[in-house]
């Protein structure tokens, strides 16, 4: 497993952006799947986007695909979520999850999980 360390969240108004990056520590960053995935208050946590290890493969949420980009830097040990439009709705903590296998949308098939980091967007 790798340890998983997310930043870059904070206040933003309606229509701006964020980039989350999510820090790995251990020597099998680049061979494990990434995923962003949120939960915003009184809500259960839900899938944003996912990336293969070696880019080829990424999904994204209807909710936020056209206005989020998933990317990874396998040289840095580091996944990145640029988020632009924001809207009031995005708010939520995002959690950045890893895996070994195949790229996924599931939630329990993800065995490493960051601390989340909080993103509000005002209206």
């Amino acid at each position: 497993q790798v340890q998983l360390v997310e930043s870059g969240g904070g206040l933003v108004q309606a229509g701006g952006s964020l980039r989350l990056s999510c820090a790995a520590s251990g020597r099998t960053f680049s061979a494990n799947v990434m995923g962003w995935f949120r939960q915003a208050p009184g809500k259960e946590r839900e899938f944003v986007a996912a990336i293969s290890s070696r880019s080829n493969t990424i999904y994204y949420a209807a909710l936020v695909k056209g206005r989020f980009t998933i990317s990874r830097d396998n040289s840095k040990n580091t996944a990145y979520l640029q988020m632009n439009s924001l809207k009031p709705e995005d708010t939520a903590v995002y959690y950045c999850a890893a895996k070994m296998g195949l790229v996924t949308t599931e939630e329990r098939l993800f065995g490493s999980w960051g601390q989340g980091t909080q993103v509000t967007v005002s209206s």
